[in-house]
């Protein structure tokens, strides 16, 4: 299934709503949970993301170990090591997506209205934020990687 599309590979078709969205879900979780007058304008797009990101992240790992598997399972050296590294950060990344999509929607569900008190909207701000880092230093790791893996730098 996440082998190939179209007799492309799957892989760097399917990286690239990873790469685009992730972070904008990293900036736009962090901006809804910093500026509170920016959460009106920004609750539909966070919720969207939340859910479309961990999604992405997930076709993102499988479309790579399918690739790994079909055309790099013998690959060694300095190629081999430089894949090992990028595919260090699948689960990592992985792991923080759905952390950063969970969080999110929690913060704009907590955010919406007066049914929590203050000390609950900041601590799940500030937890948010913390999230998004993780996943913004994951995201731009995994995709450092890969793209040294590709062009081999």
């Amino acid at each position: 299934m996440f082998d190939e599309i179209l007799g492309l590979p799957a892989h760097p078709l399917i990286i690239h709503a990873a790469v685009v969205l992730t972070p904008l879900l990293v900036i736009l979780a962090a901006v809804h949970a910093l500026a509170p007058r920016t959460r009106a304008v920004l609750h539909w797009a966070v919720a969207a993301l939340a859910v479309i990101v961990p999604v992405a992240v997930f076709a993102a790992r499988e479309s790579g170990e399918a690739l790994k598997v079909s055309r790099f399972a013998s690959a060694d050296g300095p190629l081999g090591a430089r894949i090992a590294e990028h595919e260090e950060f699948a689960t990592p990344l992985l792991l923080a997506a759905f952390a950063l999509g969970a969080v999110s929607l929690i913060l704009v569900y907590v955010s919406r209205g007066d049914r929590f008190g203050r000390p609950v909207r900041v601590a799940v701000s500030a937890l948010t934020v913390v999230v998004a880092a993780v996943t913004g230093y994951y995201v731009l790791r995994a995709g450092h990687t890969g793209a040294g893996a590709v062009w081999g730098s």
